[in-house]
């Protein structure tokens, strides 16, 4: 199984427990090598196959995650303190235009010698499209931007010169020199009907949410039967924060501890922040809030052996990426192994 785990860009993560009601400050230059750099070997050194670099331009620290540092910047950056795990740059269309997208992506996989993919996120942070001036569009089309955006890419890393004339990107004789080594690998996020239409037919990955088996079952079987008018195979990965201990028992008390301090106004901050999504974030169980992606919701939580039992069960149903936390000392030691 692939293993993927996020980069080290925000300095201070959302709340819904009460215990940090705003926004830390970054720490500055200092925390690129006191911070950033030593995580990031980490992260190699434990084998991880990816490292997802997310487009967080804003966040309270209380409804979401605070501010992060610019997801370019950072990818060049850590391409140059890395060796082997791949970089996925998280992009949302509408920020960026697409042919510039492709050059600065071509130049990053040269840079980090093929180790580098996009993932393109539609975006659901209505107030940090906002901020920046960015028409958000209504949520399909989004979608249909977004689908764009890939095409432009792929045609700009594969045919010279290259034309395009959509409803949101336009290009005349494109010419990227140099020339990419290797395909464009595209990952996506969301899990509504439009975003499933989206990967059946230009994405390779679906980057989902954490939830149960069953809603996780449901999104991929979605997945497949779209797929079968496009001919295409759809890869997916799965976020999720395991709890690791030495007992089941102990494992979920650590979880009803979290739960028990979850401030009402603040989760109601959080579902009124997720707002533009569709299928994430629309369940009411207490576990999905308790981190940004709904981590908890994938229920790794127990033994070692309970939580490979759980991750056997969402490979057998066509995970291949596991996306997780690597906060977990036990989980990294007893149960990362036995998956990579």
């Amino acid at each position: 199984m692939y293993t993927c785990t996020w980069a080290p860009t925000v300095f201070g993560g959302q709340q819904v427990t009460g215990a940090e009601k705003s926004g830390s400050t970054f720490p500055g230059h200092a925390a690129l090598q006191q911070y950033v750099v030593p995580r990031v070997q980490k992260i190699e050194e434990l084998g991880l196959s990816h490292l997802l670099i997310a487009q967080r331009w804003w966040g309270s620290g209380s409804e979401m995650e605070s501010s992060s540092l610019d997801c370019l910047a950072m990818t060049a950056f850590l391409a140059g303190q890395t060796d082997r795990i791949h970089l996925v740059t998280a992009i949302h269309p509408g920020f960026f235009e697409a042919t510039a997208i492709a050059k600065w992506g071509a130049t990053m996989e040269w840079l980090s010698g093929g180790r580098w993919a996009i993932n393109v996120t539609s975006g659901w942070n209505l107030k940090e499209f906002d901020m920046y001036g960015i028409d958000a569009l209504e949520h399909d089309q989004r979608y249909e931007r977004s689908s764009e955006f890939i095409d432009v890419l792929r045609g700009a890393w594969t045919e010279s010169p290259f034309n395009y004339h959509g409803e949101f990107y336009d290009c005349n004789e494109l010419q990227l020199e140099p020339r990419p080594s290797t395909p464009i690998e595209v990952f996506q996020g969301g899990q509504s009907d439009a975003s499933i239409q989206m990967a059946a037919a230009k994405s390779d990955w679906m980057f989902l949410n954490g939830g149960s088996l069953e809603r996780i079952e449901s999104v991929i079987q979605k997945v497949r039967r779209a797929t079968k008018s496009t001919g295409r195979t759809v890869r997916f990965a799965l976020y999720a924060a395991p709890i690791c201990r030495d007992s089941d028992e102990e494992a979920w008390d650590v979880i009803q501890k979290r739960v028990d301090a979850i401030d009402p106004d603040f989760a109601k901050n959080r579902r009124r922040a997720t707002s533009g999504a569709q299928g994430m974030w629309s369940s009411e169980e207490e576990l999905s809030l308790l981190d940004s992606n709904e981590g908890y919701a994938s229920r790794l939580i127990g033994t070692p052996e309970t939580i490979m039992a759980r991750i056997e069960a969402f490979q057998e149903i066509g995970v291949e990426m596991l996306h997780f936390d690597t906060s977990d000392e036990l989980f990294l030691r007893d149960v990362l192994p036995e998956i990579q």
